[in-house]
């Protein structure tokens, strides 16, 4: 594939420089490069990654069903092959469901798994959520009372919750997740077992197991359903990327460890200083 085919492929597929960096595992500004044609002779190394990139995305499109009529959001993404990464589908069959294949799964099978079994159920297929490393509990701890901060400050509606809480996401019988952090701004039953649709706000914290998942499947997921804001926190990159659903144009905000980010279902009224959060990690690393 040369890079004009590249160049094409990637503008069909609605895919941008970061996206195709993250899942190559390539410097971003490799890819701006070759993308805009700075670079004459890029490596081929690189080019070879970049163009599985671009194919295994192509191959994905054909096996997901088309998203919902009025959304213009077309990126898409499904389960990766088994031995690319640790979380597997379907991640368990239970009886009676055991003869089931990937994308059939439901509720019923889902609460028929033991408690000490977590899982996601995406689309009728079960990822396994395996228990999270130290540093993103010590993250999402922080981020929580960050968050609880501001809905307090402000006294409005929106209530911040945490992980594990299951949200029927799609109001269907396919799809259960539970991210990391959610916001809720509206009305719910506080006895209800789960929560009903999309959240207000989902913020995801990326791990070696479930960094693809987060970032495409799940994004996609959130942003279909009616999330109005998502956030992706890389402990590996010291980033975070913030994705405004309510705005015209479908593209992240970056931020570093360091910043001091807005939240835009306030309407400028919160923000998180996430320099707290990288001086609460680095405390902890140098009493090591």
């Amino acid at each position: 594939m040369t890079t004009d085919e590249m160049k094409d492929r990637k503008t069909a597929l609605g895919l941008t420089n970061e996206m195709i960096a993250e899942a190559a595992d390539i410097p971003l500004s490799t890819v701006q490069k070759i993308m805009s044609g700075a670079t004459k002779a890029p490596r081929k190394a690189t080019l070879v990654a970049i163009e599985a990139v671009l194919r295994e995305e192509e191959r994905r499109r054909r096996e997901t069903p088309e998203p919902a009529p009025g959304r213009n959001y077309t990126y898409d993404y499904v389960p990766e092959e088994k031995g690319t990464a640790e979380e597997s589908a379907p991640a368990y069959a239970a009886s009676p469901a055991a003869e089931k294949k990937d994308g059939d799964y439901t509720l019923d099978d889902y609460y028929a798994l033991p408690d000490e079994r977590r899982v996601e159920l995406i689309d009728g297929v079960f990822y396994d959520m395996s228990a999270p490393a130290v540093i993103h509990q010590k993250i999402l701890g922080e981020l929580h009372i960050l968050f609880r901060e501001c809905a307090d400050a402000h006294e409005g509606q929106c209530e911040v919750y945490l992980a594990p809480c299951d949200v029927r996401l799609d109001m269907d019988n396919k799809t259960m997740v539970q991210p990391d952090l959610l916001i809720i701004c509206k009305s719910y039953d506080i006895n209800a077992k789960r929560f009903e649709g999309a959240p207000d706000l989902v913020l995801e914290i990326l791990s070696p197991s479930t960094r693809s998942k987060d970032m495409f499947l799940k994004l996609y997921k959130y942003h279909n359903a009616g999330v109005r804001e998502y956030w992706i926190v890389d402990p590996e990159h010291e980033t975070v990327l913030v994705y405004d659903f309510q705005s015209d144009t479908f593209y992240p905000e970056k931020y570093d460890f360091d910043s001091v980010i807005p939240i835009h279902i306030s309407d400028g009224q919160c923000s998180i200083d996430f320099s707290r959060v990288n001086r609460a990690l680095k405390k902890v690393r140098s009493a090591r």
